[in-house]
């Protein structure tokens, strides 16, 4: 669930943050008519709770996948919340991109292509890293929930076996794993974050 939603998730969100960043007003493709459609579709998609997310499209998701219990299912919403909020970190990620390289790769000649794709996202590197640790850590607290829907996972694992059967022993289990996998996740995502800063 975590692999496919974010990659489904990257496919969205990354391309819808550098279209915020590029096309706001005094950047390298400046459009205000597609920056004030993206932002406000963004803006609604983060401000909806998962949870109710999840139930509120699941006619859609019937229609996507063919079914709207299990893990395949609890795909389809997990996307459409995690693209959204990828989509606002790498606005932040990129942003912080000074304006003098940007003003140096318009002084070389670059293209508008070139300017995004050997400056801005070379630049921003480190901190996209970040972003994208952030995001997985995000999607693993919103599959655990996507158990509320049969879709698997430890949030199943800890509805079915742990709250219905009241087993408390499963629920701090699943607690401790949690805790685990977002810790090793984190690490990882600093270490990647500090070697990429030096080179």
């Amino acid at each position: 669930m975590v692999s496919a939603s974010l990659f489904f998730g990257t496919i969205i969100g990354v391309p819808l943050g550098i279209l915020l960043v590029v096309t706001r007003k005094g950047h390298i493709l400046e459009n205000q008519i597609i920056f004030s459609i993206i932002n406000p579709i963004v803006n609604i998609f983060r401000s909806i709770p998962f949870i109710i997310l999840l139930v509120a499209i699941i006619p859609f998701t019937r229609f996507i996948v063919g079914t709207s219990i299990g893990t395949t299912a609890a795909i389809v919403p997990l996307v459409l919340h995690i693209g959204p909020y990828m989509s606002r970190l790498v606005e932040n990620s990129l942003l912080e991109v000074e304006e003098g390289i940007i003003e140096a790769a318009k002084a070389m000649g670059a293209t508008t292509f070139q300017i995004i794709f050997r400056f801005l996202i070379p630049e921003a590197f480190p901190s996209l890293i970040l972003s994208l640790t952030t995001v997985t850590i995000g999607l693993i607290g919103a599959t655990a929930m996507a158990g509320a829907i049969g879709g698997g996972g430890l949030g199943d694992l800890a509805i079915t076996y742990g709250y219905q059967r009241f087993s408390t022993i499963t629920i701090i289990v699943t607690v401790v794993l949690l805790v685990i996998i977002v810790q090793g996740i984190q690490s990882l995502g600093n270490v990647l974050e500090r070697k990429i800063r030096r080179v």
